[in-house]
């Protein structure tokens, strides 16, 4: 079965840096895409970013440009998000999606809180 697992979220101070992680486990991710999007109580699910799995191609929501960063690992199937600069408005439940193509995301991890305290 596979399943996606997000660790690294936390609280943090406006101004810090967090990293989170998502391991993929079951599968290969030769023709894959990955993602990361965020929630906040009372509001849709937003995108953040995005990788293609093989080329490595990055896409990002304009609010995140220049301080976050998506990456990726093949050998340990495990995608990543560097959060710095972070501010009061980065705090949701941050989510790991995957699927075959970007934007065309059917599996999703269980979320990870971000707190940034201003």
């Amino acid at each position: 079965q596979v399943q996606l697992v997000e660790s690294g979220g936390g609280l943090v101070q406006a101004g810090g840096s967090l990293r989170l992680s998502c391991a993929a486990s079951g599968r290969t991710f030769s023709s894959y895409a990955m993602g990361w999007f965020r929630q906040v109580p009372g509001k849709g699910r937003e995108f953040v970013a995005a990788i293609s799995w093989s080329a490595g191609t990055t896409y990002y929501v304009d609010s995140v440009k220049g301080r976050f960063t998506i990456s990726r690992d093949k050998a340990k199937n495990t995608v990543y998000l560097q959060m710095n600069s972070l501010k009061a408005e980065d705090t949701a439940v941050y989510y790991c999606a995957g699927g075959p193509g970007i934007g065309a995301y059917d599996l999703w991890g269980q979320g990870t809180q971000v707190t940034v305290s201003s």
